[in-house]
């Protein structure tokens, strides 16, 4: 049983369950017999795969404001979770140029509010914060960022990801660290793909919207250089911390990043371009220019995993095409037109994942 059988029959409250990769966590969590909770605010997008996936009628939801410390705490401790991830924030660059007091309240006040709620917790509870790669201070250098290096930020939502770490390490340092029956990490990962996401911005979901309409889709920067995850590959990593956090087997209070091998780093073009294939499309007459770039976004930002590799015997499992397999077969059977149980093909590409990471003998998949 993978990560050890440790999140069977306990309880996991999920904040921000209701988007992408909440709702991923949700549904695999569930898989492990885990009694899931889930916290967050609405549900972000129209499709959604919370709804696509009918997890509202699968977890225990509640709706609320993570930025309200008060009712968080309530939540809290109604529930007595035995394990939280805090996943809910305002995920999308784009809109961190319209909206950016929302995008840093939600993001470090937010944050705060988990905090304030941990240091109430009177049981023992493993907390798993997430953040972003986002959080670092990017100076666009050729090699990946290590914990160790600063965190910052130039634009609003890399700033805002920046003083959620800030937090949590003051939270850290002043109060949770002296909590003998808190184990708590924090997790960074970023440019994260996979079936199931409708967040505008994203080129999976213009891709696939796009697609599915026999359009053609417009590509803003299509030299940028990501280091293309699928999102099972930062869950399992979570997971793993949090069982690893749970069995005393790493040390308390400590960041990790879970990012891709390099040969996942391929241009946006390149990813659109495989992607119209699997769709059966002309990948040369898939795809148009445009010159409107609304926002500037770094163009390169890897991380370094090598601590995650070291003390979590973590490290990532899908290889780039795989990755994009397991994106259009998720995304083909949502448009298609023969109705698809979505929670029953998600299931079966989680099962895929953990056979092809035991395949390669990682140990959270034995």
């Amino acid at each position: 049983m993978a990560f050890n059988n440790v999140y069977q029959g306990k309880k996991v409250l999920v904040t921000g369950n209701t988007g992408f990769k909440g709702s991923w966590l949700s549904t695999w969590l569930l898989m492990l017999g885990a009694e899931v909770y889930g916290y967050s605010k609405d549900i972000p997008t129209n499709p959604s795969m919370f709804e696509a996936t009918g997890l509202s009628g699968k977890v225990r939801h509640h709706f609320g404001d993570i930025r309200d410390k008060e009712e968080m705490d309530k939540y809290v401790q109604s529930v007595r979770p035995d394990f939280i991830f805090h996943l809910a924030a305002q995920a999308i660059v784009s809109t961190s140029y319209q909206e950016p007091f929302d995008t840093i309240t939600t993001n470090v006040v937010g944050t705060a509010s988990v905090l304030e709620a941990i240091r109430n917790i009177t049981w023992n509870c493993t907390c798993v914060l997430i953040t972003s790669d986002k959080a670092y201070d990017n100076v666009e250098w050729i090699w990946g960022y290590r914990e160790t290096d600063a965190v910052g930020g130039k634009d609003v939502y890399s700033g805002s990801k920046g003083a959620a770490e800030l937090t949590i390490k003051c939270y850290w340092k002043s109060f949770v660290r002296l909590m003998p029956n808190i184990k708590l990490g924090v997790a960074r990962a970023g440019n994260v793909i996979g079936g199931g996401d409708w967040a505008k911005d994203r080129i999976i979901v213009d891709c696939v919207k796009a697609f599915s309409n026999n359009e053609v889709v417009e590509i803003r920067s299509p030299k940028a250089t990501r280091p293309w995850q699928h999102v099972l590959e930062p869950l399992s990593g979570y997971l793993t911390l949090g069982q690893y956090l749970y069995e005393d087997k790493v040390e308390n209070g400590e960041p990790f990043n879970f990012g891709p091998c390099a040969e996942q780093a391929k241009t946006v073009f390149q990813l659109v371009q495989d992607l119209a294939e699997l769709w059966e499309l002309d990948k040369n007459e898939a795809a148009k220019l445009t010159g409107n770039v609304p926002f500037k976004e770094a163009t390169l930002l890897k991380l370094n995993c090598d601590k995650a590799q070291a003390y979590l015997d973590w490290h990532s499992t899908l290889h780039y095409e795989e990755c994009v397999h397991f994106i259009a077969d998720w995304y083909k059977a949502f448009y298609g037109k023969n109705k698809v149980d979505m929670y029953a093909l998600t299931i079966t590409q989680i099962e895929n994942y953990v056979k092809a990471a035991e395949a390669q003998q990682l140990k959270w998949a034995e």
